[in-house]
């Protein structure tokens, strides 16, 4: 490990799994260069998603710890900051209020924290994602360089840039029948577009994709998630035209991912913690070793999408009806979301039909449950997150997107990488049991089944390579770490940058 000593980096996120995640996966590779990390989060984290596996992390209000922190290994150490709000308030059900009182009371605080801990600890930047645009002035407050990590795609990136900087009319807004053009992507149909743009929608997110853009030009550098290779057509056609320009430097997955079970495990024991919002089923893994070589279905609407009951039933339907090996993480709903009797059910008689050849369990390990050599295939929201892991992991998806930048990540995953199908939604908006069977055929049967089984493994591939030494996120990586350590002037490098 290189170390540099005495170089500390500072991020911030909210005590969301989907935004948390993907910040302490990037802590953790800056750790293995050398770099000291610390994450302030809300306090919500504190008692609600952090899961300490083993010893506790560090804060820096421990002196000791502090003291000896350029002395010792690297670390990551955590801290909190309120975000105005009592811990038992329902952000989900007042979500604009909490916003706006992110806006005000959380930034104050964050301000007040950062300088606390820069009396102690100097900081090379401070690093935020695109969720949290208020905390980007909080960095010139304290006289620290901004640095943006844009925890969703490439081609997320330049559509709101197009969008947010009126660099495309998107008539298609206005008009469901028109389609979308933009700079190395696909035609996108209404049925592609990410929902936080759509008019009177979201509104109180649109404004903080907006703000975000609004501050862009007081961020240094946007770091991206994904890799060059899986978004290359985008990241070619942005350059010199959005600025600042975005650098993959992913996929950001867990080492576990790439093979790496002894660097996973290593992790776990140096830092301490994980996010995680459930426990997880291990028996679920047990159950995956009885099962065929890549036979398995793997079911998952990640941690925030709530289906209806009407959907509910007919996945469980056409899960039967496929008469494949399935495992369903199924998960309670929110209760401002709940059926009228608090709980939304599995038709009955699922289980008793589905048999030895179907599990469902509250939550599980995804990483692990993909990576197992019985799961074949991977029916998902298409959450940013989980197509990254699938991609490493080499799964191909069969994709059930429902809001926010989930119908972009679905089309990118069956028409640019080619390694997926996408449902098709019927009248209000509801999948027929039919169409789940449909497409769990044409993913295990189906004519183009090899092909995109084969396109899977080829991205899988592509990512380990990205990752490793001389790869295109490697290199990026190091040019970022060789600017916030002040190694040398990459002004030029920024602007000639090649990535393939």
């Amino acid at each position: 490990m290189v170390h540099h000593q005495n170089i500390h980096v500072l991020m911030t996120t909210l005590a969301l799994q989907g935004h948390l995640n993907p910040m302490l996966k990037f802590a953790k590779i800056l750790v293995t260069k050398g770099i000291h990390v610390t994450i302030a989060t809300t306090e919500l984290a504190r008692h609600n998603i952090l899961k300490h596996t083993t010893t506790a992390p560090a804060t820096n209000d421990d002196a000791d710890a502090d003291a000896d922190a350029d002395a010792t290994m690297p670390s990551i150490k955590l801290e909190f900051f309120s975000d105005g709000l009592d811990l038992d308030f329902d952000r989900h059900s007042n979500y604009d209020y909490w916003v706006e009182t992110l806006e005000t009371e959380g930034r104050k605080n964050l301000s007040n924290l950062v300088a606390k801990l820069s009396q102690r600890t100097k900081f090379s930047c401070l690093i935020v994602h695109q969720f949290v645009p208020w905390f980007i002035p909080v960095a010139k407050e304290n006289n620290l360089p901004c640095v943006a990590l844009w925890i969703q795609p490439c081609a997320l990136y330049s559509i709101y840039y197009h969008f947010f900087n009126k660099l495309n009319d998107f008539a298609i807004l206005q008009n469901s029948n028109e389609t979308l053009q933009l700079p190395g992507m696909p035609l996108l149909n209404f049925d592609d577009i990410p929902t936080f743009i759509f008019p009177n929608a979201h509104l109180a997110i649109q404004k903080v994709l907006s703000d975000f853009f609004a501050f862009l030009g007081d961020v240094k550098w946007v770091l991206g998630a994904s890799f060059y290779e899986l978004e290359e057509e985008v990241v070619e056609s942005i350059r010199g035209v959005v600025q600042p320009m975005v650098y993959p430097i992913g996929p950001l997955v867990s080492p576990f991912l790439f093979g790496k079970e002894e660097e996973e495990e290593k992790e776990e024991r140096d830092f301490g913690l994980s996010v995680d919002m459930w426990e997880a089923d291990d028996s679920c893994l047990q159950w995956l070793d009885g099962q065929d070589l890549g036979s398995v279905v793997y079911v998952s609407f990640g941690s925030v999408v709530v289906l209806s009951q009407e959907q509910m039933d007919n996945v469980a339907n056409g899960l039967l009806m496929s008469g494949k090996p399935f495992l369903w993480v199924f998960k309670r709903p929110s209760s401002e979301k709940e059926s009228t009797d608090g709980t939304i059910r599995l038709p009955d008689g699922f289980l008793e039909a589905a048999g030895r050849r179907g599990m469902v369990v509250n939550w599980c390990s995804q990483e692990k449950v993909l990576k197992h050599k019985a799961v074949g295939y991977f029916m998902t929201h298409c959450g940013w997150n989980s197509t990254l892991e699938t991609v490493v992991a080499g799964v191909p998806v069969i994709a059930f997107p429902e809001w926010a930048d989930q119908p972009t990540n679905a089309r990118l995953l069956t028409d640019v990488f080619k390694m997926g199908v996408r449902i098709r939604k019927g009248d209000e908006g509801i999948v027929s049991s039919k169409e789940v069977k449909r497409c769990i055929w044409e993913m295990t049967d189906g004519p183009k089944a090899k092909a995109m089984a084969k396109r899977a493994v080829e991205l899988m591939e592509a990512g380990k390579r990205a990752v490793e030494d001389g790869g295109s996120s490697h290199r990026n990586l190091d040019l970022f770490i060789a600017d916030i350590v002040g190694k040398k002037d990459t002004t030029k490098v920024h602007a000639n940058l090649e990535i393939a």
